[in-house]
């Protein structure tokens, strides 16, 4: 038989427990980004155009080559740098180029950006050049947006569009 008196005490400590776990399931109270900001995130993955051009290869070159290693044009596998550039309210706040993934230089580029800004009413323009031109930029989107506070703005770019969204 249990003494009434022990089970007793066992269930103040076991409620004591709870209620210390209940406390601090709430409290104190952590907050990933300061109260009343939104964040901006630019994600995106996109493949630049090559270094450079296939070019063909002549009969003796093709001669040269062993018989099953044999093509007519010879590719580069080497991808260009994307120019990635992000306005928010008038201010560049990201400027990048951004190298190929892959050991030899033929991979997509990747960027992951993500900026708290304070709630509020911003011009964003985002820019991106992946083609051998220096000067300006191959994709280009402007918008007028209104962040609201614990908002999420993902900029993404769209292959097949050829363009950028913002959700």
């Amino acid at each position: 038989m249990t003494n009434p008196l022990r089970t007793a005490g066992q269930f103040v400590v076991i409620l004591a427990l709870f209620m210390a776990v209940a406390a601090f399931s709430n409290w104190p109270v952590y907050r990933q980004n300061p109260q009343g900001s939104a964040v901006v995130m630019l994600t995106f993955v996109h493949g630049a155009d090559r270094q450079a051009e296939c070019r063909r290869l002549t009969p003796a070159e093709i001669a040269k080559l062993p018989p099953n290693m044999r093509r007519v044009q010879e590719c580069p596998r080497g991808r260009r740098s994307l120019e990635v550039e992000l306005d928010i309210g008038g201010k560049t706040v990201y400027r990048a180029s951004l190298p190929p993934s892959g050991i030899a230089g033929d991979g997509p580029s990747k960027v992951y950006e993500r900026f708290v800004w304070p709630a509020g009413e911003y011009d964003i323009a985002v820019r991106m050049r992946d083609s051998p031109r220096r000067e300006g930029f191959d994709y280009m989107r402007s918008e007028h947006v209104k962040l609201a506070p614990d908002q999420l703005l993902v900029i993404d770019f769209n292959p097949q569009g050829r363009e950028f969204v913002f959700r």
